[in-house]
């Protein structure tokens, strides 16, 4: 199912924002103010709730932090000293990954950002303790924009956190390209000295978050990022971490196939293959396209299999990589099968009848291709 920012989905009746954000998770929230002198969680809620209708995740968050305003200090300095004595219990520092909390505690750094940014000090005193119950990667990057010097001072103390989820917010909260977050104004290569610090994290949720700020960094500065990776080599992350950690930060210029990347992960671009690739001629939209590929090389050469299908569109054709299989050829034949449905119900990419072709890529590089005709 397809989602955008604000929880959209394509399944009828399905609302991400109506599950993160509703009467019940707004009284919860409600109950975290209910400590403050004369704060009426009632009015808050009614305030709150009525405009939720139709509205998606982030202009939801804009709402709760309207009603809340209502009800804290009108001085910033005074609503932070609130926000803090409110803020909930932290997330259990004893888990490695996977634990963001509940997205209705975003609204903490939703304040922060919309009425600290004149007061940075103390706005990322609030972003520092709010990340700590659930990540504050868009409300630090205002901060960001409006304060570079004086955040990434911050950063670089916050590289050496107590706490795991304020050093995941160093690189996500600086990651050029944040899925759905504002754009920054800082130079990309700026924040690479802060990756330096947390590569050797032993906490996944960072190096996670490491990865996939090189990945985003590829797309612009694809040498700075293979640099990087080489340096780290030496670092004091495991092997098995750091290999990891390649391999999801070059996922997109794997894809793309740049031999600098490829030769990195250990996959030769120039490899010699014998390779036969077999499609059926016709296939109906809603059925599986059997896609079966057979390659010979020599043994022990490491070999990173994708294909590429090529769809026919009425103004011409639009490509799309898969993955298939990562390997070591071990001097038999390497023999592959893949049944690759053609959706008919798919709402982000309709399919069009028309020819069609798969290409088979080896170690980034085009091997062999093949045609069949997609019918109604």
């Amino acid at each position: 199912m397809a989602r955008g920012p604000d929880g959209a989905g394509a399944r009828s009746g399905y609302s991400l924002a109506d599950q993160l954000f509703n009467p019940a998770s707004a009284a919860d929230l409600a109950a975290c103010f209910a400590p403050l002198p004369g704060f009426d969680a009632q009015r808050f809620l009614d305030a709150a709730l009525p405009r939720f209708a139709g509205q998606g995740i982030h202009a939801r968050l804009g709402i709760l932090a309207d009603a809340l305003e209502q009800q804290l200090p009108q001085d910033f300095p005074a609503m932070a000293e609130a926000l803090l004595a409110c803020l909930p219990s932290p997330l259990d520092p004893s888990r490695r990954d996977d634990d963001f909390g509940r997205f209705i505690h975003a609204v903490f750094g939703v304040l922060a950002a919309r009425r600290g940014l004149e007061q940075p000090e103390i706005g990322l005193d609030v972003i520092h303790a709010a990340t700590q119950r659930f990540t504050m990667e868009y409300a630090i990057r205002p901060f960001l924009n409006a304060h570079p010097d004086l955040v990434m001072t911050r950063l670089a103390h916050w590289a050496e956190d107590d706490n795991y989820h304020v050093r995941r917010l160093v690189s996500e909260g600086t990651r050029p390209r944040l899925p759905w977050g504002m754009g920054l104004t800082l130079d990309p290569l700026r924040p690479l000295a802060l990756l330096d610090r947390l590569q050797g994290d032993p906490t996944r949720f960072v190096t996670r978050s490491v990865a996939n700020h090189l990945n985003d960094l590829s797309k612009t500065h694809p040498d700075a990022v293979l640099d990087r990776l080489r340096a780290w080599q030496s670092g004091p992350q495991t092997a098995t971490e750091r290999d990891w950690m390649a391999r999801h930060a070059l996922r997109t210029a794997v894809k793309r196939g740049e031999p600098g990347a490829l030769a990195l992960l250990g996959y030769r671009f120039d490899a010699a293959f014998d390779v036969r690739l077999t499609l059926p001629a016709q296939v109906r939209i809603g059925e599986a396209l059997v896609i079966e590929a057979r390659i010979d090389g020599p043994k022990g050469t490491p070999v990173l299999v994708d294909y590429r299908l090529r769809f026919h569109r009425p103004g011409g054709s639009a490509e799309k990589v898969f993955k298939l299989k990562t390997a070591r050829l071990g001097g038999e034949p390497l023999l592959l099968k893949k049944a690759h449905r053609m959706k008919g119900d798919a709402t982000t990419f309709r399919l069009h009848p028309g020819p069609h072709a798969v290409i088979l890529q080896l170690n980034g590089r085009d091997v062999a291709e093949a045609g069949f005709d997609l019918t109604g």
